[in-house]
Formats: C-alpha cells, sequence, structure tokens
C-alpha cells in the first residue's frame, strides 16, 4: 500500500515560537492536531496529506512523515535498523536523495558521520534489492530523508519539504538583516488585523512585511511561489493530486476592495529592491510604496487599522544609545497620527521599547535567529482619551 495514501504520524517543524501560529493554520486546513510543542505540531494523515500541508503552511519550516521508530545507541545501531527497510519500495533505483538529521547522542560529535550511516544503509539495501543504487548529495533537490536522534532513541521520516518552508519563494533581494517570511506571517497573524483596514508599515526594509501581509489578504498561499518539494520525487507520488491542489490553491485567491497597504522606508535602494520582491511575489499592485522619513508616512484616517514598525534593535545594525531617540519618534509619530489603530513594534530590545512612551496592552514572544524577541501592541485610542505613559516594558 502507498504512504501516499496511509495514515501515519506527521510533524510538522517551525522555528522557536511559531508554534501556536502553526497549529492555528493547521486548524484552518481542517486537521485537528494530536499534539502542540515548542517548535512544531504533530498530527496523523497521510503523505497526500503533507502535499496540502507544504502548500498552504506560511510558518512551517518541514512536514515530515514518521517511517520507523527504534532504538540506537551508536551509529551501527542506526544502520542495522535501516538496512533492512524496504527502502525500495519507496526511492528510484535512478533517482536522487538527500539526508538531513537531528542528532543528540553522546557517541557522535559530527552529525554528517549519521547522516553518512543513514545513506550507507539506504543505498546497501537499494543495490541488494535492485542491483543499482541512486545518486545522493547535499542538495534538497530530490527525495529527502531525515534521522532525528535524541540519545538512544531514534525516528526516521521521509522529508516531505526539502528547501525549507520558512522561505517563501518570491524574495530575490533580502536586503539588510531581513525578516524571514515564516516570522513575518506569524507575526501579522498575531495581530488584531481585519485583514480589510489599512495595514501601514513604515521602516519596511526588502518589503517582507507589506508583502506577507498582502498575501494574507488576498489568501494568496506560499505553494504558488515554488516548483519543486521533496514529496515529487518518492514512488507513489501522483502529480494528479499536486495539480489539484495547486487548482484550489489558485481559485481561492481573493480580491479585497478597498485593501490599503502602505510601505515606505527612507532608503531609495529599499524601496526599489521591496518592490522588485512585491512584483515577484504578484501583489506590486496592492501595496503603496514610497520614499520618506517614517514620521512622513501616509497613515489613512478614520480606520481601524494596524501601524506596523520592525525598527532597528541595536544588536547588528545600529547602536542603542542611537536609537533612543528613534524609538522616542517612533511613540510620538503613533499618538499623533494612529489614532484609532492598533500599533505593532516587533523589537529585540525591550530597554529601547520603554522609550515609546506608551503602555504595551500585549507583549507577543517572538524569536529570531538567536535574539529574544517581542511583538508589542499598543491600542492607540482615538479623540481626547488619555493615552497611558508607559514605566515599565
Amino acid at each position: 500500500m502507498s504512504l501516499y495514501t496511509t495514515a501515519g504520524q506527521i510533524t510538522i517543524t517551525c522555528n522557536k515560537r511559531l508554534a501556536p501560529y502553526v497549529e492555528m493554520e493547521v486548524k484552518e486546513l481542517g486537521f485537528t492536531p494530536d499534539e502542540t510543542f515548542v517548535t512544531g505540531v504533530r498530527l496523523t494523515g497521510t503523505i497526500n496529506d503533507c502535499i496540502r500541508l507544504n502548500l498552504n503552511l506560511r510558518c512551517a519550516s518541514q512536514v515530515l512523515y514518521s517511517l520507523k521508530q527504534f532504538d540506537a545507541v551508536n551509529a551501527d545501531d542506526i544502520y542495522k535498523n535501516l538496512a533492512g527497510y524496504p527502502w525500495e519500495k519507496l526511492i528510484p533505483a535512478d533517482g536522487y536523495f538527500s539526508i538531513t538529521s537531528n542528532v543528540l547522542n553522546p557517541t557522535i560529535n559530527n552529525s554528517m558521520f549519521a547522516n553518512l550511516r543513514v545513506k550507507d544503509a539506504i543505498v546497501d539495501r537499494m543495490r541488494e534489492k535492485t542491483g543499482k543504487r541512486p545518486n545522493t548529495g547535499a542538495e534538497l533537490s530530490g527525495a529527502v530523508i531525515h534521522l532525528f536522534w535524541k540519545n538512544e532513541s531514534a525516528e526516521v521520516f521521509i522529508d516531505t519539504s526539502g528547501d525549507s518552508l520558512a522561505r517563501h519563494g518570491y524574495r530575490k533581494i533580502p536586503g539588510r538583516a531581513p525578516m524571514l517570511e515564516a516570522l513575518a506571517s506569524a507575526t501579522i497573524l498575531a495581530t488584531r488585523w481585519d485583514k480589510a483596514s489599512p495595514f501601514v508599515n513604515p521602516m519596511c526594509g526588502s518589503g517582507t512585511v507589506a508583502i506577507e501581509a498582502a498575501l494574507i489578504a488576498t489568501n494568496t498561499r506560499p505553494g504558488l511561489f515554488r516548483l519543486n518539494y521533496a514529496f515529487m520525487h518518492f514512488i507513489g507520488y501522483n502529480e494528479h493530486i499536486y495539480l489539484n491542489e495547486m487548482e484550489v490553491l489558485n481559485n481561492q485567491i481573493k480580491d479585497v476592495p478597498g485593501l490599503r497597504i502602505i510601505a515606505t522606508d527612507y532608503s531609495d535602494m529599499a524601496i526599489i529592491n521591496a518592490r522588485k520582491n512585491a512584483i515577484a511575489a504578484g501583489v506590486a499592485d496592492l501595496i503603496e510604496f514610497s520614499v520618506c522619513d517614517f514620521e512622513a508616512t501616509n497613515v489613512p484616517e478614520g480606520g481601524k487599522g494596524v501601524m506596523f514598525m520592525n525598527p532597528e534593535y541595536g544588536d547588528r545594525l545600529g547602536t542603542e544609545s542611537e536609537l533612543e531617540a528613534t524609538y522616542k519618534r517612533i511613540g510620538d509619530i503613533m499618538k499623533k497620527k494612529c489614532g484609532g489603530y492598533f500599533g505593532y513594534i516587533f523589537t529585540g530590545n525591550l530597554d529601547l521599547a520603554k522609550k515609546i512612551g506608551l503602555k504595551a496592552k500585549r507583549r507577543i514572544e517572538f524569536y529570531t535567529s538567536i535574539i529574544d524577541c517581542r511583538l508589542m501592541e499598543y491600542e492607540l485610542y482615538e479623540g481626547s482619551r488619555r493615552m497611558v505613559r508607559e514605566e515599565e516594558v
């Protein structure tokens, strides 16, 4: 029986602190999670279900389908347990495959050795059963097998994704310190934006946040920007399933009359690059780009919109002392121009966030690279209602 139609355990991985948003997406697709953990979500389904997940998920990294769990004290145990698995029923003898791994075992000081033992087991088995051996390499362009090995517990998966889903495929020019697309999507999903009111994004950089906002509002899924997945390279793959899912993706894109997404940056080159990225994503006509200081950004009046800013926070691009005045100006401009909006500041520097001078309604935890970050939410009242100055972030 083909694994494409056989139910098994699916593990969807993601970057740290994105799991709640992956869970939200999984439920919206009609799946029921069995478990949500720090870096992912588990559910039960087929590899055909994995196809749908790969094409739709914005916040995930990999979609893994479990093949086998076993005990392994050392790398020889890995080989012995996998050499007897019927790989010839999964991987074409004239195909290409890669091995990835996540290894934490006291007998291994280089995960590449564990990868080598997995590869040897697969190749030896297939040579014995078919008289041929597939090509192998590090490039994730064909079938991908993933090993998770912690202490003496090992599990082997089909990685149905291949290259990470966290990069959505449209961004050709990343710019300086770009936000990962999956993280940008998660931060937008964490806001109170209704996907119809104005979304204002000063300091837009390469445009990732504004582009993801346009894609989310129009229900445009990441699968439309990518043509190759690892699930396409295993025996049993039915291209009609994939093409049907792609048709669904195309048909579910929607128009949002009156939608205004405004993205600005003081850098001419940043706006040029952001516009190029937006063209690649097919949403350039939905975003109003302009070159200006963030204080001069046009904020539509009378709407219950969102102001979203991702300022520098001193770790990579600037120094903290130089940025204190910038954060104070951010607070001033939100108070003066954004009445009725929700304001959001994504930062990895909570000391700088205090300079904004407003009381945060929520502090939503995120993580970027190795930096502990917060998405600060501010309710920006209209009229004469007094804004509470923040004393402690």
